[in-house]
């Protein structure tokens, strides 16, 4: 019988992935978006061609940068 997911905390989730890797649906939970997040879309960091595209680098590097500075305050 498998737990029930949606009861579990983030950290009790990630304790059973772990031991249960093969468990796809648990992943599958762990990695989901929540409905109702927000979710945060950026650019492609390339062309199809694997050219880079240095403005949408930037705009990331600007963003991991501001949720670092916000993690450490």
């Amino acid at each position: 019988m498998k737990p029930n997911f949606e009861a579990m905390s983030k950290a009790e989730l990630k304790a059973y992935v772990l031991e249960h890797r093969d468990d796809l649906e648990a992943i599958r939970f762990l990695f989901r978006v929540p409905p109702g997040a927000e979710v945060k879309r950026y650019p492609p960091v390339c062309t199809e061609e694997g050219v880079p595209i240095e403005e949408n680098i930037r705009i990331m590097e600007e963003a991991i940068e501001k949720r670092i500075a916000q993690q450490n305050h």
